[in-house]
């Protein structure tokens, strides 16, 4: 492998975040919702109709690197094809090992890993944006939705603590 081929496997690398986010919102939470709700709706079991988008992904990255194999002019497709497949072994490490803990092989708690564990809660929990994964873009008005939110969940926490406090009291 050349510079040049490390070159273009880093920069499809890089390149897969912006593309990710949004075929995540254009396609997973448009007319792909039909297989994506199942991430969002999770039913417990081992595999989700969601787990079909990797599996596709990977089936044309696969025909693309054999294709950069076999066909001249297109040897860059190798490369590239290796970024990709970075890109996916990583998203599939934070996504389904570390986030989601669909197979519990990583530790809980990684220091460097929790922003990325909160942003992708709050795509779950407004079903919107963030639909990054490796370098969540949070827009400022779901950082104020999910602060707002947390704070009347505080308070209502608090008048129910206070509630039961009188409660005890009087009794």
């Amino acid at each position: 492998m050349s510079w040049g081929d490390v070159g273009l496997a880093a920069g499809a690398f890089v390149l897969m975040e912006p593309i990710t986010a949004v075929l995540h919102r254009t396609l997973f939470h448009g007319p792909g919702w039909l297989l994506h709700r199942s991430h969002h709706q999770p039913t417990g079991t081992a595999f989700e109709a969601n787990d079909l988008f990797p599996v596709g992904f990977a089936a044309v990255t696969i025909l693309a690197m054999a294709l950069g194999t076999f066909a001249d002019g297109l040897v860059a497709l190798v490369p590239v094809g290796v970024g990709v497949t970075a890109y996916g072994a990583a998203y599939a490490a934070v996504h389904d090992l570390y986030i989601h803990r669909r197979v519990d092989v990583l530790p809980r708690h990684v220091r460097g890993l929790e922003h990325l564990r909160q942003a992708h809660g709050l795509h779950h929990r407004f079903d919107g944006a963030p639909y990054g994964m490796l370098a969540p873009v949070v827009p400022a008005r779901i950082r104020a939705r999910a602060r707002a939110a947390d704070e009347t969940a505080a308070a209502a926490t608090l008048r129910q603590v206070e509630m039961r406090a009188r409660v005890e009291k009087t009794s």
